[in-house]
């Protein structure tokens, strides 16, 4: 989604996959253990957008802080 002044705001989930890893919780975890559904995991490894309800849900998983799941990142266009 461009915004004025030729940048587009991206929320990426990088840090949540490094969480994860440390945290030894797979996706497979999340799903069976958690009940959170196949699509959900699958908006997450894409970089789409989910809702806050998820980002807290996350967070409460693996107990941590919402920048050890997301990060805000500008990115350039032309």
């Amino acid at each position: 989604m461009g915004r004025k002044g030729g940048y587009k705001a991206v929320i990426r989930y990088r840090p949540l996959w490094e969480t994860m890893s440390q945290k030894k919780v797979t996706t497979y975890t999340l799903r069976v253990k958690h009940g959170m559904s196949h699509a959900t995991v699958q908006r997450l490894q894409a970089d789409q957008p989910v809702s806050t309800h998820t980002l807290n849900k996350l967070c409460e998983i693996l107990n941590c802080r919402l920048d050890e799941v997301a990060e805000y990142v500008p990115d350039d266009v032309d």
